[in-house]
């Protein structure tokens, strides 16, 4: 029985959502990587289960499906598009609402210019709460890549980052480079590997290769991620703007113990159904 779905993009990261609270919808990995596929399905970044609150302190509950079919416990982008549907399919009537993710809540909402803000929550920069395998918190860890030493900072928004400052973004080895990091025996869940180039103190420009997806237009975990290196580091303000090949995001963080701010677009790109028995 063919079952409904909306595809969405946050400035070109885009995902296939489901409405789980209306009806039941049965996901699996193998199902995940043929809807992703971009000849063999609907194709996306990631696919999102809009699902019922399991407690009493959230209104919905938002699960995550890279790719490769592994569900991840949080997404920035995919949490301003989720705010959006829940919106517009009158699952809600609230401008900001409550919900639970693996990595615990995050409240997005709404802006009278059709923008969402999310409150993503305070940075974990242990190196056990990323999780990352280094005896101490330090500002950069030196990391082996293909013979190569790089200095990356590590931390966790929901999910693992590893950030490094680059001089040229755009000639940055995101791919090649990007895929070994994610998978480096350092980060035992594997992670996000970013590239950040400081623009001024108010303006970065950042590529991410995405854990289970590949490089992507936009992240916004990762974009966070970037600005709360940067502002660690003594490179930024506590407002920035961070473009990213899909666009720019607005990222605050006011220092350590405070949440990170995302503000951004989301945007529904067409309505389909699809037959998940047959994947």
């Amino acid at each position: 029985m063919p079952v409904p779905f909306t595809k969405m993009h946050g400035l070109g990261n885009d995902f296939v959502v489901f409405d789980a609270v209306t009806r039941p919808v049965v996901l699996t990995p193998a199902r995940v990587q043929r809807i992703a596929d971009r000849r063999f399905g609907v194709g996306c970044d990631q696919v999102l289960l809009v699902e019922r609150a399991h407690g009493h302190d959230a209104d919905f509950r938002y699960r995550i499906f890279n790719a490769d079919g592994a569900e991840v416990e949080q997404c920035g982008n995919g949490a301003r598009c989720f705010a959006r549907f829940v919106h517009d399919k009158r699952l809600t009537s609230k401008d900001e609402i409550a919900v639970e993710t693996l990595a615990g809540l995050v409240h997005p909402r709404i802006e009278a210019n059709g923008q969402v803000t999310v409150d993503m929550g305070v940075p974990r920069l242990e190196p056990r709460e990323v999780p990352f395998d280094a005896p101490k918190r330090q500002p950069t860890y030196d990391l082996n890549v293909d013979g190569q030493t790089l200095a990356v900072s590590v931390l966790s928004m929901g999910n693992p980052h590893a950030v490094q400052v680059v001089e040229d973004v755009a000639r940055a080895p995101v791919i090649t480079q990007g895929a070994v990091i994610e998978r480096h025996p350092r980060f035992p869940k594997h992670v996000n590997a970013g590239f950040m180039q400081v623009i001024d103190r108010g303006h970065i420009r950042l590529r991410v290769f995405e854990r289970g997806v590949g490089e992507t237009l936009a992240c916004g975990t990762g974009a966070c991620a970037a600005v709360v290196v940067g502002r660690l580091r003594g490179l930024l303000d506590e407002r920035v703007r961070v473009s990213l090949p899909g666009g720019d995001l607005e990222i605050a963080w006011h220092g350590e113990g405070q949440p990170v701010w995302m503000t951004g677009p989301a945007a529904t790109v067409f309505e389909g159904s699809i037959d998940l028995e047959d994947l």
